[in-house]
C-alpha cells in the first residue's frame, strides 16, 4: 500500500510518500513564507517525480488535520480532497500534534508539542511513550504556555514553534523540568503523517472526504467576531 501524505499545519511542512513494505520512498520539506497555495502542488509533483510515480499509483492520501495554521490546514485538506475525488482513492487524517510527537519515540520523559496559536497562547498536547507508541496525557487545547508549565511535576520535553517562541516563559515557570530538543527536532515531519496514516489505512480507519474538516481547537478571528459569546 502506498500513501502520499502532506503536512501543512506550520510554515515548515512538506510531502512524503511511503510504502507499507518498502518504507519511506521520498520526503520533501517546504519552508513557506507566503502560502502553501503557491508551492504545495509543485512540491507534490516533485515528490512523485523523485519516486518515479504518478498520482494514480497512490493507494491512499494522508493529511495532517490540525491544530495549526488555519490557512495552511484548509489548503492541505482541500488538496487531498481534490486528489481523492479525482482518483477515487480513500483519505486518512492524522492529528498534527500526534504525528509531531513521533520525532521522539522511546522518550523516557513526557513530550509536550506546542504550536503557536497567537494571542500569547499555544496549541498543545502532552504525550507519554508506552509499550510501542504514544498515549495522550493531555488532549489538544489552546492554553497559555506558563499556565501549562506550572502544572508539571516532572521533566518534560517541549517541542514545536510554540516551545521556541515561549522558551523563556517555560523555563521561568517550570525551571529544570523544561527540556528542549535540538533545532532540527522542533518541526513536524510529513513522513510521520505518512507512517501513522498507513497504520490507520491498514485498519480501514478512513475519513469521509466530504465531511472531513480541520481540527482547529478554537475558532478563527472571523468566527469570533461573528459569534463573540458562543
Amino acid at each position: 500500500m502506498r500513501i502520499l501524505a502532506i503536512e501543512t499545519s506550520t510554515m515548515l511542512g512538506g510531502v512524503a510518500i511511503m510504502d507499507d513494505s518498502d518504507g519511506l520512498i521520498t520526503e520533501m520539506r517546504l519552508n513557506i513564507r507566503t502560502t502553501y497555495s503557491e508551492r504545495l502542488m509543485t512540491g507534490i509533483s516533485l515528490a512523485l517525480k523523485q519516486a518515479g510515480m504518478r498520482i494514480g499509483d497512490i493507494d491512499v492520501f494522508g493529511v495532517s488535520i490540525g491544530p495549526g495554521s488555519f490557512t495552511g490546514l484548509r489548503i492541505g485538506l482541500s488538496t487531498i480532497k481534490g486528489f481523492s475525488y479525482a482518483t477515487g482513492k480513500p483519505v486518512v487524517s492524522v492529528p498534527t500534534l500526534e504525528a509531531f510527537v513521533w520525532n521522539f519515540p522511546f522518550s523516557r520523559f513526557p513530550v509536550c508539542i506546542m504550536l503557536d496559536a497567537r494571542k500569547k497562547e499555544v496549541y498543545a498536547a502532552l504525550f507519554r511513550w508506552k509499550d510501542s507508541g504514544f498515549e495522550r496525557i493531555m488532549e489538544e487545547r489552546s492554553i497559555k504556555p506558563s499556565e501549562l508549565a506550572e502544572t508539571l511535576k516532572e521533566p518534560v520535553i517541549f517541542a514545536g514553534e510554540g516551545a521556541a517562541i515561549y522558551r523563556d516563559n517555560l523555563v521561568q515557570a517550570a525551571g529544570e523540568n523544561a527540556l528542549f530538543p535540538a533545532p532540527q527536532m522542533m518541526a513536524p515531519s510529513p513522513s510521520h503523517v505518512a507512517y501513522l496514516g498507513l497504520r490507520k489505512a491498514e485498519r480501514h480507519d478512513f475519513s469521509d472526504p466530504v465531511s472531513l474538516v480541520p481540527l482547529y481547537v478554537r475558532k478563527s478571528e472571523a468566527e469570533m467576531k461573528i459569534q463573540p459569546n458562543s
